[in-house]
């Protein structure tokens, strides 16, 4: 039986289930702040005594230096859900620091993934605020559009261009700017000036200290690297032929986390770095469990078992799954047949 047609009796008892996973764990979250910014920051020192001997070398590191990059900034995705620490204070602290490693301005994209979170996979309000990883058009939508506009579509879409092109576009330079922030985002809106300002400081210091060119060589590979991959994780997860769409009257947030995201199977070490975010299922059922905790909670909750299991390679095919269709209720690429090439 599809989740879609649980009883709401059942749908409630899921969720209330999860909050048994939700306390967050002090000495945990101490532990993976420990673990993730500890090798970070000696990987950065290492790729700064490299650079004059390999830069080959440099680069192999960045890729390491990238992978616990992502970690942080998984951390920073729990300090905007209230799900790192009990404390608002600390979550916003910790998340604030985390943004001087990802340049995301953490109140600025706190709030507008918490927009994510409130329409994912809703047809009837994908439109209602920034979200660059689970969109789609439908068919029908795409078959309205002129020829010059499904071009450009299907090219933002391509893999190359939304996968490795635009991230570090976005983290660089779009993030920079209060972009579409309503003008009634006040305090967001100055979050995004002070991390630049925090951040032109942070540059200017390493720039001083071991040269501008270094600084380059070694920040500037690290985050492309942890923007591309950042990216093709969230994005991927909602995105495979049997995912869930629906309009508002049929939507509901047990429906849309069972079958609109899924279960992204890594090997052990890259589901540690990436802070179980393959378990997206149970975020999206309950974003307040740290993550940290979100296998367990997958394990215990037999229901949970049952979502899309995705591996890494079915991941890197996730972009052909385009456009929803109505019709079949299914995710369909560019090519089939009721696209109308």
């Amino acid at each position: 039986m599809s989740s879609s047609e649980h009883p709401d009796d059942d749908r409630d008892a899921l969720r209330r289930g999860t909050r048994a996973y939700q306390d967050t764990v002090l000495r945990r979250s101490l532990w993976q702040l420990a673990n993730s910014f500890l090798p970070f920051l000696a990987l950065c020192a290492l790729m700064y005594r490299t650079l004059p001997i390999s830069l080959p070398l440099t680069l192999a590191l960045a890729v390491a230096a990238a992978g616990f990059a992502v970690r942080i900034f998984i951390i920073q995705h729990d300090c905007g859900h209230g799900s790192f620490f009990r404390s608002r204070w600390a979550n916003h602290a910790v998340g604030a620091l985390c943004s001087l490693i990802t340049l995301t301005p953490y109140l600025m994209w706190r709030r507008q993934h918490a927009g994510h979170h409130s329409h994912w996979n809703n047809l009837d309000r994908r439109h209602s605020g920034s979200d660059i990883y689970s969109g789609c058009l439908t068919v029908a939508e795409y078959q309205r559009l002129s020829g010059t506009r499904r071009w450009l579509y299907q090219l933002l879409q391509h893999p190359v261009v939304s996968w490795v092109v635009l991230p570090p576009l976005i983290f660089l330079l779009l993030y920079r700017l209060p972009f579409d922030t309503p003008r009634a985002w006040r305090r967001e809106r100055w979050a995004v000036h002070l991390t630049n300002l925090a951040l032109l400081a942070l540059l200017l210091g390493l720039g001083f200290s071991f040269g501008f060119r270094a600084v380059l060589l070694v920040q500037g590979p690290i985050i492309v690297i942890t923007a591309i991959a950042g990216v093709w994780l969230f994005s991927v997860q909602h995105r495979f032929e049997d995912a869930l769409w629906a309009r508002q009257p049929a939507w509901h947030p047990v429906s849309a986390s069972l079958e609109g995201s899924s279960y992204l199977e890594l090997p052990r070490l890259f589901q540690w770095l990436t802070g179980n975010i393959g378990f997206h299922h149970v975020h999206h059922l309950n974003p307040r469990i740290p993550n940290y905790r979100l296998e367990a909670c997958h394990r215990a909750t037999p229901v949970l078992q049952t979502a899309h299991v995705m591996k890494p390679w079915h991941g890197w095919k996730a972009w052909r799954a385009a456009l929803w269709d109505e019709h079949t209720a299914r995710m369909v690429p560019f090519a089939s047949r009721r696209s109308g090439l």
